[in-house]
């Protein structure tokens, strides 16, 4: 069976402003189409019994917990700074433009 055509390919390549020559569509859609022959395949193993798989490393919630922290005030920022990074209560930066 026949799932993709040069024509449904040229459509799509329409629809996604995308240029594709005869040969490459024609190339593509026989890809395409070993692709989807392989995945077929796969509807015929045998899966009775088989729980279904979500992820496999058994890992949950394996971020930090959330904790409040009121930051850093612009008084501490300055001081961690070298002072030839400070001027007038600012923090120099190299110019952008």
């Amino acid at each position: 069976m026949e799932h993709v055509t040069v024509e449904s390919l040229g459509q799509l390549a329409e629809l996604s402003a995308l240029e594709l020559g005869a040969q490459e569509a024609e190339d593509l859609a026989a890809d395409i189409e070993k692709i989807i022959s392989y995945i077929d395949q796969m509807s015929e193993l045998d899966t009775e019994g088989v729980k279904p798989t979500y992820q496999v490393t058994d890992l949950y919630n394996v971020w930090r917990q959330d904790e409040i922290d009121l930051g850093t005030t612009s008084g501490q920022a300055l001081l961690d700074l070298a002072n030839d990074n400070v001027a007038q209560d600012q923090i120099k930066v190299p110019k952008v433009l």
